[in-house]
């Protein structure tokens, strides 16, 4: 048995444990619990400057984006993002690796105390535990200081002003589009959602924005304004200038804020991953330069040609083509559809979709539809899935009925959808609609080797 084996196990409990806590599908709105925990262990989120990012899609790929170019330039990275693929571990990156089961577990013997103390005084005072997400939060900053890492760039769990990760003060504040999302939670008008998405700006902070509807914008500036901070705009202060598909992505072209780089491959389909590319490329010259001094080329050219984005776009099976992506709301189909028809040549397309039912399903299914033949609809392991008979027949109404099929597993869902693929050329298969489903669905095509079948 080797270490890693040894420590796997007690890894696995330190996310089992979490789990039993409250779900981060339903955040605590509030910032005093995690507080109170980091300032037990004295503060860990201040031993390293910090790149925050929130938005509503594109956070996970900008995050991991900006973290392979700090990476380029020798500077060895934290990384938070959420959810996961496979395991528990891959949410806490060091140096673009999850981290070891063995430092997470270790890391967690020296907080597990403080928690409790947290615990504790939130109990006597009649307020929750801490959350999953918080308890998370608290984790990372923890694991990242005893690294130690030169930098964290740290991806919003839900929302921002409010997030647990809020605690953490950004040097750079980065949001990717703003568009409607947990309604329930942080508001139902674009504004609102931009407003609460707005408190990660700290004073003095350096702000870098993608292209935002108006509404959203403005919040975006009265903030800016407020806490006295600059404001690099989409578009405005920095742009996408080109992109053109290549083999195995993209060559993009950036104009920065502070420099141009041209003709740089990206290994990631979709013109809204070129986007991302730019937003992360101006958020890493507002942290290296203060957004005034251009980057070393060859290193934003590494950076970018090293960058991944699993389970967003991924091919994950060939003849048939078998494409998973983790679009969870109508902005992300919408994009995804958008990519299927510009770097792709399919003549049909099946789509296998799960949805979780805080998700606008019916608006993801209508964005969907145009660009698909028919829909095998099933529903993965989460407790929060849709169940697959109860999603088939709304999707009866939102779509062609003809076009919807339901099937009771995912297993099923894809096996049928790769048969039928294969019957034909230039079909495929494309996963979509929720990330726990995109997990299963890429756990069961490595396990059946789809990539050289």
């Amino acid at each position: 048995m080797n270490d890693e084996d040894i420590w796997r196990q007690p890894a696995d409990a330190v996310y089992e444990g979490l789990l039993a806590r409250i779900g981060e599908s339903n955040p605590q709105p509030r910032l005093t619990a995690t507080r109170r925990a980091v300032e037990l262990l004295g503060d860990p989120q201040r031993a390293y400057p910090v790149i925050h990012i929130t938005g509503t899609n594109g956070k996970t790929s900008t995050s991991r984006i900006i973290d392979s170019i700090l990476r380029a330039y020798g500077l060895k990275t934290g990384l938070l993002t959420s959810p996961h693929l496979t395991r528990f571990t891959e949410r806490i990156l060091i140096d673009g690796e999850p981290i070891t089961d063995e430092a997470l577990v270790r890391n967690w013997e020296d907080i597990e105390p403080y928690i409790a103390m947290t615990d504790a005084e939130l109990e006597a005072s009649g307020d929750a535990p801490l959350s999953f997400f918080e308890v998370l939060t608290v984790l990372a900053f923890a694991c990242f200081a005893d690294a130690p890492v030169d930098v964290v760039v740290l991806e919003v769990g839900m929302g921002g002003e409010w997030d647990s990760t809020n605690v953490a003060d950004g040097q750079v504040a980065v949001f990717t589009p703003i568009a409607l999302d947990h309604v329930g939670r942080l508001g139902d008008t674009v504004a609102a959602i931009a407003r609460t998405k707005s408190g990660i700006i700290k004073p003095a902070a350096s702000v870098v924005s993608a292209a935002q509807a108006p509404e959203a914008l403005a919040e975006l500036e009265r903030a800016v304004e407020l806490t006295e901070s600059t404001f690099a705009v989409e578009g405005a202060q920095f742009a996408l200038t080109e992109n053109r598909v290549a083999v195995g992505g993209q060559l993009i072209s950036v104009r920065g804020a502070a420099g141009s780089y041209d003709e740089m491959f990206l290994p990631l389909y979709g013109a809204h991953q070129a986007q991302n590319a730019a937003v992360a490329i101006a958020a890493v010259e507002a942290f290296i330069g203060g957004g005034a001094q251009p980057l070393t080329t060859a290193l934003v050219e590494e950076g970018l040609a090293t960058a991944t984005s699993p389970g967003r776009l991924q091919l994950v099976g060939i003849e048939p083509s078998v494409i998973v992506d983790g679009a969870h709301n109508p902005h992300g189909a919408a994009a995804l559809v958008t990519s299927l028809e510009s770097f792709f040549d399919f003549d049909e397309i099946v789509a296998v979709v799960g949805i979780l039912s805080d998700k606008d399903a019916r608006g993801i299914v209508e964005a969907l539809a145009p660009a698909v033949h028919h829909f095998n609809v099933t529903a993965s392991s989460s407790e929060r899935a849709i169940p697959a008979p109860e999603l088939a027949n709304a999707m009866v109404e939102w779509a062609n009925q003809d076009m919807v099929f339901e099937f009771e597993s995912v297993a099923d869902a894809l096996d049928e959808a790769r048969q039928w693929a294969a019957a034909a050329p230039r079909r495929a298969v494309v996963v979509t609609g929720s990330i726990t489903l995109v997990a299963e669905a890429m756990e069961y095509a490595a396990d059946r080797d789809w990539m050289t079948s």
